[in-house]
């Protein structure tokens, strides 16, 4: 499933129709969790999918609400109880360590999204002129007498292909969210090649080596700078101020440090998805610690990098990205990757299973730099990336004779917002392992 996201430029009346529509959903969704949690507090029940539709459709915000839009507003509530549901599960056997709470209430007078599904009685309607009907129910109709509402869509999708439509309140601003589906790519890459992914912030977004003796480095510190900027100008401009202010030049800044980082993360899973396309790569191989971000102690400062990082959604655009060109995703924990010496062989116990006196071949001897046990110089993310792909390799029948000390050495690094001509893995420009 594929979802893109478009500003929504509108006049003054369309505004105030988007913001009506995103407070009743907003009271129409704590309607629904007061009367799920009721439930669960007094009978230890946890509600089905169609309960709040029954149960608080007739509601008075659910009667101003076109039906559709309500419906799905109303079933929002029961995918966060399902997903509390499978929470408690995994909590009651040992497989969570912090016992999950049910479902809270959203700020009340806040806004929250209105879904529109492009199926069935009440959907939108594509116009000649490029633009989407959105109708509005009865009780508005008599009220404000107004019947529906315009957006434009977008010019790169196809209506018939979009499943959902979805008003977006987000940062001071909406947005139209269009879900449709993705066609699969057909190609049959060697599913035998690997491409392994250690995430960081430090200097690099993605260190990448793949078993045919490639290797590059995706650049972060163009995106740490966005992250520092916007952080220095909302500390300034909040001096004086309240912890919880908040206004629309915040809200401004805030858009356009997101916008940067949805950038970011797609043009990174693109390169990662094109270089296994160039080589014939079917694999990749990601190393991710559950919870990685929880309990970050590595200073103020490199926990507002560290945690101001997207990592997360990158990881899984690139999942989403395998699934169309059929490539297989791997997903791997990574304790010890990094101070392991993958040149040496060193052993990767994992997390919390390290023997004692076990120690590392090598040692890193500098931010980006990995001295093995011969004296040999390479780089320190490129070393946490083979030592994830080795931990792997046996099992998937991966072959790591071509990966060697070579491409832990001269690798090439991918600047994001560079020239075109250096976003390509062609550019022949290389750097030192410490780099």
């Amino acid at each position: 499933m594929g979802i893109q996201q478009n500003l929504i430029y509108c006049d003054t009346d369309t505004k105030a129709i988007l913001k009506f529509l995103c407070e009743q959903s907003n009271s129409l969704y704590n309607c629904g969790v007061y009367w799920a949690r009721q439930i669960f507090f007094k009978t230890g029940r946890i509600i089905s999918k169609f309960d709040p539709v029954y149960e608080v459709g007739n509601n008075i915000h659910a009667q101003v609400m076109p039906s559709v839009p309500a419906q799905q507003t109303l079933l929002s509530v029961s995918e966060a109880f399902k997903s509390f549901k499978g929470l408690r599960e995994l909590f009651f056997k040992g497989e969570l360590d912090q016992k999950p709470k049910p479902p809270n209430y959203r700020t009340p007078g806040g806004l929250f999204k209105v879904a529109y599904p492009n199926v069935g009685a009440g959907k939108p309607t594509l116009l000649e002129n490029g633009l989407i009907r959105f109708p509005l129910g009865l009780q508005i109709n008599r009220w404000f007498k107004v019947k529906e509402f315009f957006l434009p869509l977008p010019i790169n999708l196809d209506f018939n292909k979009v499943k959902e439509f979805t008003i977006l309140p987000k940062n001071g601003k909406f947005y139209l969210e269009c879900s449709y589906e993705v066609e699969r790519v057909n190609i049959k890459p060697d599913i035998n090649q690997a491409l392994s992914i250690d995430l960081g912030t430090s200097a690099n977004l993605m260190a990448c080596v793949d078993t045919l003796g490639n290797s590059f480095l995706v650049d972060s510190r163009h995106a740490k700078s966005m992250n520092q900027l916007y952080n220095k100008r909302v500390a300034n401009y909040k001096e004086g101020k309240p912890q919880s202010y908040w206004d629309n030049f915040l809200d401004k800044i805030t858009r356009k440090r997101n916008h940067q980082m949805r950038d970011m993360v797609n043009k990174a899973a693109r390169i990662a998805i094109n270089h296994c396309l160039v080589n014939g790569i079917g694999t990749i191989v990601i190393g991710w610690n559950a919870e990685i971000k929880d309990g970050a102690d590595m200073g103020r400062k490199s926990n507002q990098q560290f945690v101001q990082m997207p990592l997360a959604k990158l990881k899984e655009r690139i999942k989403q990205l395998c699934g169309i060109y059929s490539i297989r995703y791997v997903e791997t924990e990574e304790a010890n990757t990094s101070c392991a010496s993958y040149l040496d062989g060193d052993s990767l116990p994992k997390y919390g299973e390290k023997p004692d006196g076990w120690k590392a071949s090598g040692k890193r001897i500098k931010r980006g730099l990995y001295r093995s046990k011969d004296g040999s110089l390479i780089n320190s993310d490129l070393n946490g990336s083979s030592n994830i792909l080795r931990k792997v390799a046996r099992n998937l029948g991966i072959d790591l004779s071509r990966l060697g000390r070579r491409c832990l050495t001269s690798v090439r690094r991918i600047r994001l917002w560079a020239t075109k001509s250096n976003l390509t893995l062609n550019n022949p420009r290389a750097f030192t392992p410490g780099s």
